[in-house]
């Protein structure tokens, strides 16, 4: 399997590199700065692609089985850049991994992007933008897996989560099961589910193995 990582110097994108390299997983790191290359490959990606999601992506596409999203503006951000990272950016690598014959795309997204306004004001924006790079995805005939994670933590990893296709109270993860599960999800070849996650009682893969 080849994987492409969208923002693959991130939080969950450095963690996620190390799951999936330690599975004999052909990672390929998509990064903007070509300085991030070395610490990179360090933790295990096989490659690293300097690339824009503002731009053209097709080269760091070519070859790739699986697009993992992890890019994200994050939620302090203004709504433009917002927009332009979480929205447009996603939708436009939706788009070109398509048409490079991607077979699917997994998409970190957050809870409440189903339901914006059930969220507080102040992260309107940055909800709106992901629910429309999730709708994008749910229509554009890509295999597809939307995992929208609760507040995100940098407290060790607990193995344990609780998922399901809607919930209503607001929860959080650490950032490093966030990345189990992204893993888990690539290497069971799981498509065509999308899911709320939060810390609960039940181990990563038997949980995905209920979807």
């Amino acid at each position: 399997m080849n994987v492409l990582i969208a923002g693959a110097n991130g939080k969950i994108g450095r963690r996620l590199i190390s799951h999936l390299a330690a599975d004999n997983i052909h990672v390929t790191a998509m990064v903007r700065d070509a300085a991030q290359a070395q610490s990179l490959k360090e933790l295990g990606a096989a490659d690293v692609v300097v690339a824009d999601l503002e731009g053209d992506c097709s080269e760091a596409l070519k070859g790739q089985n699986t697009v993992i999203f992890t890019a994200g503006s994050g939620p302090h951000t203004g709504p433009d850049k917002t927009v332009d990272v979480d929205q447009n950016g996603a939708i436009s690598l939706v788009d070109q991994a398509k048409a490079q014959g991607t077979d699917r795309f997994i998409m970190v997204s957050s809870m409440r992007a189903d339901d914006p306004s059930s969220g507080p004001d102040k992260m309107r924006h940055y909800f709106e933008a992901k629910g429309n790079a999730d709708k994008h995805l749910r229509d554009s005939g890509l295999g597809y897996v939307i995992v929208r994670p609760g507040r995100l933590t940098e407290e060790p990893p607990l193995g344990k989560i609780k998922l399901a296709e809607k919930m209503d109270d607001f929860g959080e993860i650490s950032r490093e099961d966030v990345a189990n599960v992204l893993a888990e999800v690539a290497r069971m070849e799981i498509r065509n589910r999308e899911f709320d996650l939060i810390t609960g009682d039940t181990p990563i893969r038997d949980a995905l193995q209920r979807l």
